[in-house]
């Protein structure tokens, strides 16, 4: 750990693999700062005692108010007045869903990302209990911590979203793109979707929007090839009434000579 890393910052999920690709390390990554990753169940219950080290307290990167100690404070301010409006925004769409919206200073790629109170269970924590809850959720809902949603000011999804609420507030589709968002944001940050069904069918919604029969649609061909077939019939229908043989009358031949007459 380098001199001038003034906390020790500390990861906990349920594998090696998931902390290492966690949104909450994007910033923290960028700037060289190391991460200890905590994997076992019983690592985050230990390290939330310990508190500090050497003097050194330890802070979990995945819970509100992380602060660096390199922050421009103006170009901070004017961002956040800038984007205030759609953090209000965001906020009126999702509701209860979480307790607040602010802009992010831990992400650097992804669009947002769904952090835990300071005083609440962290994800991995809230997966833990679950896990120990044996079906009753009472306890569960009663402990764990207020989510609060953070978003990045330099992604382009959330430039977006920026120019859709001071133009077109009122669109459905920036509101279905907001509940994507949130949706997304909860699995990426560890947390677990009420309705996996339901998100499943946003997602669906949203391809068909994005893709928007770009390729053609399979319907559209067999349409075509249906009326193509449908307009051959008809054309072979009518090539064979005009084929058909003339029918002539008997008494209609006359022989050229009759060899009785003679």
């Amino acid at each position: 750990m380098g001199e001038k890393q003034n906390a020790i910052y500390y990861m906990a999920s349920d594998s090696l693999q998931g902390a290492k690709t966690a949104p909450f390390l994007e910033k923290l990554v960028q700037k060289g700062i190391e991460v200890i990753y905590l994997i076992e169940p019983i690592d985050e219950v230990a390290i939330q005692n310990l508190q500090t080290y050497k003097e050194k307290k330890f802070v979990d990167i995945s819970k509100e108010d992380l602060e660096f100690d390199d922050e421009d404070e103006v170009k901070e301010r004017e961002t956040k007045q800038e984007y205030i409006l759609l953090c209000d925004w965001i906020k009126q769409q999702l509701g209860e869903q979480v307790a607040k919206v602010q802009v992010s200073k831990r992400l650097s790629s992804s669009p947002c990302v769904l952090v835990s109170g300071k005083f609440g269970w962290s994800a991995n924590m809230e997966r833990l209990m679950r896990a120990q809850t044996l079906g009753d959720t009472s306890s569960l809902e009663f402990m764990k911590g207020r989510r609060i949603l953070e978003v990045n000011p330099d992604h382009p999804i959330i430039k977006d979203l920026n120019a859709a609420c001071k133009i077109e507030p009122g669109s459905s589709e920036a509101k279905r793109a907001i509940e994507l968002l949130y949706d997304t944001a909860l699995i990426s940050s560890g947390f677990t979707p009420d309705s996996p069904a339901e998100l499943g069918g946003k997602i669906y919604e949203m391809m068909a929007m994005a893709l928007g029969g770009r390729w053609g649609r399979s319907e559209e061909a067999e349409t075509t090839e249906a009326s193509e077939e449908s307009a051959t019939e008809v054309a072979d229908v009518a090539s064979t009434e005009d084929s058909q043989p003339e029918i002539i009358e008997a008494s209609e031949v006359m022989p050229e000579s009759d060899p009785w007459s003679e």
